[in-house]
C-alpha cells in the first residue's frame, strides 16, 4: 500500500482547523480500523468500558469482549458550581483570596464548626462570607471530624492543581469515601475549595499559583510541605493515605489497606514489572523500582513517626534532595528479611519498620495502566492510577486522564457553542502485526496515522530499551497516549496567529464515548459521506431522524467549498466524516497553509531511545513523506539533534 500523503491529510485537518476557526468546532480524531471499531482501547473506568483481560490476539481480532467490573459510575461534572458564583472581590490580596480575619467579633472556632459540619459538595450559601483565615488552620479536631476507622486520607495542591484536586474528591465521594481532607498551598486555592464545598485545611506556606513544573526549588518545596504534613497527621495519632493530586482513585482503598494491619508503611513502586500475579503486595526482593510517595498509606507508630522525623531532618537540611529519593534513600538503609507470617511485609529502615510495595498492577503507575494495561491482561480491577511515566508536564497528564475518562472537565467541555468535528480512518493490518517489531516498523505504523487513537510498536522512556522493557506485559502493538509522540503541552500553547494562525482545539480520542457527553451534543449529528461529482445524489441531504442528518459530500474540495457546502450546517454540534480519503484538494491560499505548517511541526515530539548511544532519540517529523531519503535514524551529531523545522 502507497504512503499516505500526509500533506493532504493535513490539509484536511487544516479544514477542520478553519472550521474550528468559524463554526468554534475542536477537533475529535477517531480511527475506525477493525481494532478500534470493536473498542480494544485503553478504555478503563466507567459507562460502557470495563477492566476485563485483553490478550494480544484477542484485542486486535475480538476486542469488543470486555468485562465489567464493580465501578461507580459518575454522576456528572456538576461540583464547582460554588466556585463560579463567587468570584475574587477587587480587595482581594495579592495571590487572590480574601479573607475577614480581621473583623472584629468573630468567633473563629463557630467558623471551623461550620466548616467541618458542612456535607462534601455542598457549597456556601450565595451570601456567605469568607471565613477568617485561623479556621482553616490543620488541627487534631479536624482530622478527628473527618477520619474514619482512625484513617484519614490527604492530598494538597496549590490553585494550578485546582481542577486536578477537584477530580481526586470527585472520584472518591463517588466510591463513598468521605473521610478526606484537602490542603491547600495558596489563598487562591484555599478559597476556590471552600466555595466548592471541599474540606479543606490551610497549609500556611504560599506557594506560587501556577504550575511549579517539576524539578523546580518550588517544586522541591512543596516536597518538603508533604513532609511536614505527614509528621504533623501522625503526631495527632492517625493513620495517614497520603496522595499526589495527579492520581485517581477508581476503587475504595481503605478495606485493602486493611489486611495489613502490621504494616507500618504502605508505597507504590516505579516497578513496570509485577511479580505477583493477584493482589496480593509485591515480592520485595524481587521488586526493582523506585518506592513511589505519590500514593502511600502510614500508621502512626513509633517506628513510622520516628522515620517521618528523620525525613523530614533530612529534606529541611539539604534543599538538593528531591523528597521521594530522600525516602528511599532512608527505607533502603537496611532491608529484609521479610517479616514471618506476614506476606508481602519486609523489615526496611531500622530494620523494625515493618514495610509493603502494593501491587503495581493494581496501584498503577502511568506505564503498568496506560502503557502496559497489566490490570486488564491479569483480570484485576486496578485501584488507582497515578500519571507518572508521562512526556508533556501537567498537560500530558490532564490528557490521559481524559483519555482514560477519568477527568472530570466542567460542562462546558463537553458541549462548546461551535460543536465538534470528527472523522474515520482505517489502520492496514500489516503496519500493526506484519513482520519484525523493529524501529523502523514502528515508525511506519505512527507515521501512517494522523492523529490519536494512536497504536505504537515501541515504547517510549528516558533511557535507551530494546522496544519493550524487558519482563513488561507490554502487547506490540498497544495503544499508546498521545504525549508519546504529540508534545501535547505544545499543542495548548497560545501560539500567535499572525505567525502559527488560528488555534487547533482538539479533544482525547475517547472523546465521543464519554459518558458526561450531553445527549444534545450525541443526538445533534452530521455525517458527511463521500461521492463522485456527477453521481446523482451528490450533494443531497438524507434525514435519518429529527436530529440527524446525511450529507453527500463531492471529492476534491477547495477550502472555500468546503466551508460553503458546510456552513449551512453550523448549529449541528456533531459533524462526522465517515472518510476523509480525497476530500481536501489542498491549500488555495498559500499564505494560510504556510501558517499551519508552521504550527503543526512543532506538534510532534521524539521516541527515545536506541540503545548505547549518546544521542539515541528520534525526532518524529510530521512531513516524513514530503522527504524521499527519510529514515527513522537518531542524530550524527549535535548539529543535526533538534526538531526538524
Amino acid at each position: 500500500m502507497k504512503p499516505l500523503n500526509v500533506s493532504k491529510w493535513l490539509g484536511l485537518v487544516f479544514l477542520v482547523l478553519i472550521g474550528s476557526y468559524y463554526f468554534g468546532r475542536p477537533v475529535y480524531w477517531e480511527i475506525m480500523s477493525r481494532i478500534l471499531d470493536s473498542q480494544s482501547s485503553l478504555s478503563s473506568s466507567y459507562g460502557s468500558e470495563s477492566h476485563g483481560e485483553l490478550e494480544a490476539k484477542q484485542s486486535l481480532e475480538n476486542a469488543g469482549k470486555q468485562e465489567k467490573e464493580n465501578v461507580l459510575v459518575p454522576d456528572g461534572p456538576e461540583y464547582a458550581s460554588g466556585i463560579e458564583n463567587h468570584k475574587i472581590s477587587a480587595n482581594a490580596s495579592k495571590d487572590g483570596a480574601r479573607y475577614d480575619d480581621k473583623k472584629q467579633g468573630i468567633d473563629t472556632g463557630s467558623f471551623a464548626y461550620e466548616l467541618l459540619k458542612r456535607p462534601i459538595w455542598e457549597a456556601p450559601s450565595i451570601d456567605s462570607q469568607m471565613p477568617p483565615l485561623q479556621a482553616f488552620a490543620l488541627s487534631k479536631e479536624m482530622v478527628d471530624f473527618r477520619a474514619k476507622k482512625n484513617v484519614i486520607v490527604v492530598t494538597f495542591a496549590n490553585h494550578a492543581f485546582l481542577d486536578f484536586a477537584l477530580n481526586w474528591v470527585k472520584h472518591l465521594t463517588q466510591l463513598r469515601v468521605s473521610n478526606i481532607l484537602v490542603g491547600a498551598m495558596d489563598h487562591k486555592c484555599l478559597e476556590a475549595l471552600f466555595w466548592a464545598g471541599i474540606p479543606t485545611f490551610d497549609m500556611g506556606h504560599q506557594m506560587d499559583v501556577i504550575d511549579v513544573g517539576w524539578g523546580t526549588p518550588s517544586f522541591h518545596k512543596m516536597g518538603r510541605e508533604k513532609v511536614i504534613l505527614v509528621n504533623e497527621i501522625l503526631s495527632f495519632g492517625y493513620e495517614l493515605l497520603m496522595c499526589d493530586t495527579d492520581m485517581v482513585w477508581m476503587k475504595d482503598p481503605l478495606p485493602y489497606l486493611e489486611q495489613f494491619p502490621e504494616a507500618d508503611v504502605l508505597t507504590s513502586s516505579d516497578a513496570v514489572v509485577s511479580t505477583v500475579d493477584d493482589d496480593q503486595l509485591e515480592v520485595w526482593d524481587r521488586s526493582f523500582g523506585a518506592y513511589n510517595i505519590g500514593i502511600f498509606h502510614w500508621r502512626p507508630s513509633a517506628v513510622s513517626k520516628n522515620l517521618a522525623k528523620v525525613w523530614r531532618e533530612q529534606l529541611l537540611g539539604d534543599d538538593s534532595i528531591w523528597d521521594q529519593n530522600g525516602f528511599n534513600e532512608l527505607m533502603q538503609k537496611q532491608l529484609g528479611p521479610s517479616v514471618i507470617g506476614h506476606r508481602g511485609l519486609f523489615y526496611a529502615y531500622d530494620g523494625s519498620l515493618k514495610l509493603g510495595v502494593l501491587p503495581v498492577s493494581i496501584f498503577c503507575s502511568g506505564h503498568t495502566f496506560f502503557v502496559q494495561a497489566m490490570y486488564k491482561q491479569l483480570k484485576l480491577a486496578p485501584y488507582a492510577v497515578h500519571t507518572t511515566f508521562q512526556f508533556a508536564g501537567t498537560d500530558g497528564k490532564r490528557h490521559r486522564l481524559r483519555e482514560a475518562k477519568l477527568f472530570h472537565d466542567k460542562p462546558e467541555y463537553y458541549d462548546l457553542p461551535g460543536g465538534f468535528v470528527s472523522f474515520n480512518t482505517s489502520v492496514p493490518e500489516h503496519l500493526l502485526t506484519g513482520g519484525i517489531h523493529s524501529i523502523e516498523s514502528h515508525f511506519a505504523l505512527v507515521n501512517y496515522q494522523v492523529m490519536p487513537a494512536l497504536w505504537c510498536r515501541f515504547d517510549r522512556m528516558w533511557f535507551g530499551h530494546p522496544g519493550i522493557l524487558p519482563g513488561t506485559k507490554t502487547q506490540q502493538p498497544f495503544l499508546c497516549p498521545m504525549d508519546h509522540i504529540f508534545e501535547v503541552n505544545n499543542m495548548l500553547k497560545q501560539l500567535p496567529e499572525e505567525e502559527f494562525g488560528p488555534s487547533i482545539r482538539f479533544r482525547e480520542y475517547s472523546f465521543l464515548e464519554n459518558p458526561r457527553l450531553p445527549e444534545k451534543v450525541k443526538t445533534s449529528k452530521l455525517q458527511v459521506d463521500i461521492c463522485d461529482k456527477d453521481a446523482s445524489d451528490c450533494n443531497l441531504i438524507f434525514s435519518l431522524g429529527p436530529f440527524s442528518q446525511v450529507y453527500n459530500l463531492a471529492r476534491h474540495n477547495t477550502e472555500d467549498q468546503l466551508f460553503a457546502a458546510l456552513f449551512p450546517f453550523r448549529n449541528v454540534k456533531h459533524v462526522h466524516f465517515s472518510s476523509i480519503m480525497e476530500v481536501f484538494e489542498g491549500f488555495i491560499n498559500k499564505a494560510r497553509e504556510e501558517k499551519f505548517r508552521r504550527r503543526v511541526k512543532t506538534y510532534t515530539g521524539i521516541w527515545c531511545c536506541v540503545e548505547n548511544r549518546e544521542r539515541g532519540h528520534i525526532y518524529y517529523d510530521i512531513y516524513w513523506d514530503e522527504k524521499p531519503d527519510w529514515k527513522p535514524l537518531p542524530p550524527s551529531g549535535p548539529e543535526d539533534d533538534h526538531p526538524p523545522w
